[in-house]
């Protein structure tokens, strides 16, 4: 047999294998709630969400003001885009960053402060 044969032979078999291996990664992650985040996006806002949330006096006011409620503010969490270039990344031992989304036809900029033990949202920005 032919080193083109073989070849052949070894990307089909190959191709199957990474089939079958998606589906089933997937259909197990699915079931036990586990998400593969490698971007800094999604590696920071699953920190966040993973601490205790806690929320300003301000914010407060405007989750009521605007008729959010916690699944609101869980979507935007986990759908928003951080901005990097305007949080303040570097500060220790809380990380500043603003999260941008889009929900209920307007968009929401969350000023959120992310400490070791909790997560607080300082500001609430409706354009």
């Amino acid at each position: 047999m032919d080193f083109l044969k073989r070849l052949g032979f070894y990307l089909i078999g190959m191709s199957i294998g990474i089939v079958f291996l998606t589906m089933f990664l997937k259909k197990k992650s699915q079931e036990a709630g586990v998400y593969f985040c490698y971007l800094p996006n999604c590696r920071t806002l699953k920190d966040i969400r993973s601490k205790s949330m806690h929320y300003s006096e301000e914010v407060k006011l405007k989750l009521v003001q605007y008729q959010l409620d916690s699944l609101d503010v869980t979507y935007i969490l986990t759908e928003g885009d951080v901005d990097f270039s305007n949080s303040n990344t570097k500060t220790v031992p809380c990380k500043t960053y603003i999260v941008a989304s889009k929900l209920k036809e307007r968009e929401w900029k969350f000023t959120v402060k992310n400490c070791i033990n909790k997560a607080t949202i300082q500001q609430i920005e409706v354009q």
